[in-house]
């Protein structure tokens, strides 16, 4: 088991190294598949040594070999993030999100694996470079809907079930963008980028009803508190933007492991 463990940690360490390089290059509509690592500053094209995960970033001295310019803590932290996530994947989240039977007991938590993955790079790259690149939603988008579907024709899931939770992510869309009209009216600026506009009918069709509800209000309640405590330390001003991507996505695995227990606290409030 610790051999696994410790395997499985190793493999997550190389995702995230390899997830560095997609949000960098997607944030800048750069293709991530060609092409070797550079050094961002100096361009220089890094060798195996200098691009091992977590490793060489200490290693180095957290400076670029060639141009000496300062490695960012934000790879190691990826790194290092995902490693974790691939670990609490295998202890509590295969457990978590597995269907009964062949071969969903397989497909499902590769599906909820793939979809971590997913949200670290819109989460990060979002709080870097303030994009959600346009076809990473549409990649995400697509995913989803090919599992619910999927879901549903093999009577893993219903079909209401499956409507509610469409209905649940045009819904969102459609506030979202109804909010963007509203605040360019009145100030100018939009409430939301058009990355989180493309996000959220996603993570309404992924929860579904009623954790999709929930999902939002954390969103939102997470995301105003942040924004305040900034413009109170004095790190933004009120008409700065700040992106919400990172908070959809921390409201949507909130949603996801709490969801459905919330829910029925608030109800069983009004009984």
């Amino acid at each position: 088991m610790t051999f696994l463990i410790v395997f499985l940690f190793i493999m997550g360490l190389a995702w995230g190294s390899f997830l560095n390089v997609v949000i960098l290059r997607t944030a800048k509509s750069k293709s991530f598949v060609n092409g070797r690592s550079e050094c961002p500053k100096c361009k220089h094209q890094l060798a195996w040594f200098d691009n091992i995960p977590l490793l060489s970033y200490f290693l180095l001295g957290k400076k670029c070999r060639y141009c000496k310019a300062s490695i960012s803590i934000i790879y190691p932290v990826v790194e290092l993030l995902t490693g974790v996530f691939f670990v609490w994947w295998f202890l509590i989240g295969f457990g978590f999100f597995k269907l009964v039977g062949s071969p969903w007991n397989v497909l499902q938590p590769i599906f909820w694996l793939v979809i971590g993955l997913n949200f670290i790079v819109i989460f990060v790259g979002d709080l870097l470079y303030m994009t959600i690149p346009f076809g990473l939603n549409m990649a995400l988008l697509g995913l989803v809907t090919l599992y619910r579907v999927a879901l549903v024709v093999t009577n893993n899931m219903r079909f209401e079930d499956f409507l509610v939770a469409v209905l649940s992510g045009v819904f969102l869309a459609l506030f979202f963008t109804f909010t963007n009209r509203l605040t360019n009216k009145f100030r100018g600026v939009d409430g939301f980028g058009w990355g989180d506009i493309y996000l959220v009918p996603s993570i309404g069709i992924l929860l579904g009803w009623p954790k999709i509800l929930v999902s939002i209000v954390f969103s939102f309640v997470f995301g105003s508190i942040i924004g305040i405590l900034l413009v109170v330390l004095g790190k933004k001003k009120k008409t700065d933007y700040i992106p919400f991507g990172p908070f959809l996505i921390l409201g949507a695995v909130f949603g996801l492991l709490y969801g459905s227990r919330i829910w029925e606290w608030y109800l069983s409030l009004l009984v």
